[in-house]
């Protein structure tokens, strides 16, 4: 399986080429396009109640749509919902916490799982919670606005809104807490935050889903209805 991401940063598409057998698993409603020859099989990934679990707690759909190459040189296209930029992410072996709205698809050997330790922890203003990837293969991660890499020395710490945080390793210590007092967390616009502290990789968004709907949704139009006088 070999991945090109084009238009990059802030409107990437990933182009995943796959051989015959193999398969990659996206996200629902995550295609763009994809060769006749693949072959695609929707279904509850790991089972009914680890799916109700991705569903409930990890904000991922409740299917999963595993796609199979019949031949040679078959592509098919993700993409996220939102403008932003895409990581390919080889894996060896190891363990990546991931935003749940940042998976978009991985290969074969990639496990992506809801039920570790510290997931109950980020439940909060955000509305999202972390995912536990791991395994051997290729994971496509995406954001919402561009990627940023940071490399954190032993016991650096930096402080994080949840709403921009998209992966980091399993190794790094983190606590959730609030940015202040509860009535700065509620009227300061910054919610829970996150504090990590290396050794480790951290990749960051530069802009926050929940930020954007709170600017947004003020601004949308509400529905005006008109009664008709009659004849």
């Amino acid at each position: 399986m070999q991945v090109e991401v084009l238009y990059r940063p802030a409107f990437a598409l990933a182009m995943v080429t796959l051989d015959r057998s193999e398969t990659v698993q996206a996200e629902s409603g995550a295609m763009v396009n994809m060769s006749p020859d693949l072959e695609m099989e929707t279904g509850a990934k790991g089972g009914f109640l680890k799916s109700i679990s991705r569903k409930m707690f990890g904000g991922e759909s409740f299917f999963l749509n595993t796609y199979t190459c019949k031949s040679d040189g078959a592509l098919i296209g993700l993409a996220p919902p939102l403008p932003g930029d895409i990581s390919v992410i080889v894996m060896k072996g190891e363990t990546l916490i991931v935003q749940s709205g940042s998976y978009l698809g991985s290969s074969k050997g990639i496990e992506v799982n809801t039920k570790w330790s510290g997931a109950k922890t980020f439940f909060g203003g955000e509305g999202f919670i972390m995912l536990k990837v791991s395994g051997t293969g290729t994971l496509i991660v995406s954001s919402y606005g561009a990627i940023h890499p940071m490399e954190l020395e032993k016991g650096q710490k930096i402080v994080v809104d949840t709403g921009h945080l998209v992966t980091f390793e399993e190794q790094i210590d983190f606590k959730v807490k609030k940015v202040a007092g509860w009535k700065s967390t509620l009227f300061s616009g910054e919610g829970l935050v996150v504090e990590l502290t290396g050794p480790g990789h951290v990749s960051l968004q530069s802009r926050s889903q929940d930020s954007f709907l709170l600017w947004l949704i003020p601004r949308i139009p509400k529905q005006t209805t008109y009664v008709s006088s009659g004849d």
